[in-house]
């Protein structure tokens, strides 16, 4: 009897304690994720990370001339901004404000997003879309990217907000690269160099130029859909000289400035052509550089992602168009370029010391483009913002000694004439190509961004 008592208080004893528990546990919730609800309150990595990854694919993928390569930065600056503007407050879709782009994807009303995770999956689509010829490592490489980023933000999210927000990119990803498969450039890393082409004829015409005598690049970009809309007939600069061989003509001083300059050249001056010259394959473009100018400014800031989206979404629409407007003039006015001029009627046997590239001279892209980059960095930055160009400071085939400059148009007035130090601009093809990239610049920074 005794006993059964001890057993019988025993199993209430038993009872309590797992009673006890359950109501404990009850009051225990699930861990919480304290995901910030807007960009503004996220990191820039995602946006750096990415846009790395699309200076190595330019670098790596065969056919990215420079107008091709601008191309891909701006529809990949687009898809990032739509992939996280829902997530800053202050800031609207550019869908419908943007030539040709229809209404975006939108996120479900009230749910959470985690907006990294959305950047990351319309990033990663954009990528294997755009550089659907990239070699096998550097297909890896783009999946590692996705896979590491993922990795990273299983801390800061719940796995449902995480696939939703993958959802939501990757729905974006497909709705700007659908958007782009029209504009008349796509894949146009396979068709730089058209047989369908023939070059106008006649005294200042351009012709191909040694040593390796290519066929025009990409003579048809100019026609391909701008960004913003009319921005390409807005920003046309005037004609160039007319062409004379007279010694006492215009157009004879500004080619015996090239002679000159390219014959006298300090050390200085050689670094500089080196370092703007950012030849496909080696160098990354210059729209690359521009885009790496920017992710230097926006890591030295410590900046959101939404600054950072809005940052690679205006320059990336600016190069994309500054070589869009570019080519337009380059095929409209067919100028020669000094190698050809210099070596008809002033010295036979001069060379520059860069290799001119395959197309007419006016107007020049690096000016174009460089303007145009630096006026909305001026916009989002300070027109006095002073900075570090570490571009090239990893390359051993220049001298890529980082270089300071005091401005944004600093930089960009040093790249302009770089080209002129490196013997394959006349001053005025590198002059107007400044005031052409600052229409496109302004146009940009004319956009409605803000709600």
């Amino acid at each position: 009897m005794h006993f059964k008592l001890i057993i019988k208080k025993l199993n209430i004893s038993t009872i309590l304690i797992v009673l006890l528990f359950i109501v404990i546990s009850s009051c225990q919730k699930d861990p919480e994720f304290k995901t910030p609800q807007t960009a503004e309150q996220q990191p820039l990595t995602v946006a750096t990370k990415w846009f790395e990854q699309f200076y190595a694919l330019t670098k790596a993928c065969p056919g990215f001339t420079p107008p091709v390569a601008a191309r891909a930065f701006g529809y990949a600056g687009v898809a990032l901004y739509e992939s996280v503007v829902p997530g800053i407050p202050t800031h609207q879709s550019l869908g419908t404000k943007l030539n040709g782009l229809p209404q975006m994807p939108k996120p479900i009303l009230g749910q959470n997003y985690y907006w990294p995770a959305c950047a990351n999956a319309a990033m990663a689509h954009i990528a294997r879309n755009l550089y659907a010829n990239m070699p096998n490592a550097q297909l890896e490489g783009v999946n590692q990217l996705e896979k590491q980023m993922v990795e990273t933000f299983s801390s800061f999210a719940d796995i449902e907000t995480l696939n939703r927000s993958k959802v939501f990119g990757q729905s974006v990803g497909e709705a700007i690269f659908a958007w782009s498969v029209i504009d008349g450039g796509h894949e146009g890393y396979n068709k730089n160099f058209p047989a369908n082409y023939t070059a106008p004829t006649g005294p200042g015409k351009w012709v191909p130029t040694a040593p390796s005598f290519q066929r025009a690049l990409q003579p048809y970009w100019g026609l391909n859909r701008e960004f913003v809309s009319g921005i390409i007939n807005r920003s046309q600069t005037l004609a160039p000289l007319t062409y004379s061989t007279s010694k006492t003509s215009p157009f004879y001083s500004q080619a015996l400035e090239v002679y000159t300059v390219t014959s006298t050249l300090n050390k200085d001056q050689e670094i500089i052509a080196h370092f703007w010259s950012d030849d496909p394959g080696i160098g990354g473009t210059p729209p690359g550089h521009s885009i790496n100018i920017a992710s230097q400014i926006l890591t030295k800031e410590n900046a959101s992602l939404a600054l950072a989206a809005e940052t690679y979404c205006k320059v990336s629409i600016a190069v994309a168009d500054a070589f869009i407007s570019c080519w337009k003039s380059k095929y409209e006015f067919n100028l020669l370029r000094p190698i050809t001029y210099i070596r008809e009627v002033i010295d036979p046997t001069w060379t520059p010391i860069l290799t001119t590239p395959p197309f007419p001279e006016y107007s020049s892209g690096h000016s174009v483009q460089s303007s145009a980059t630096a006026q909305v960095l001026s916009d989002l930055f300070g027109y006095r913002y002073s900075f570090i160009d570490r571009t090239h400071e990893m390359r051993n085939d220049i001298i890529g000694t980082p270089r300071t400059y005091a401005s944004f148009y600093d930089y960009a007035e040093e790249a302009a004439i770089s080209r002129l130090y490196g013997g394959i601009h006349f001053r005025d093809g590198i002059y107007f190509g400044l005031k052409q990239g600052r229409i496109i610049g302004e146009a940009v920074g004319a956009l409605p961004f803000k709600r």
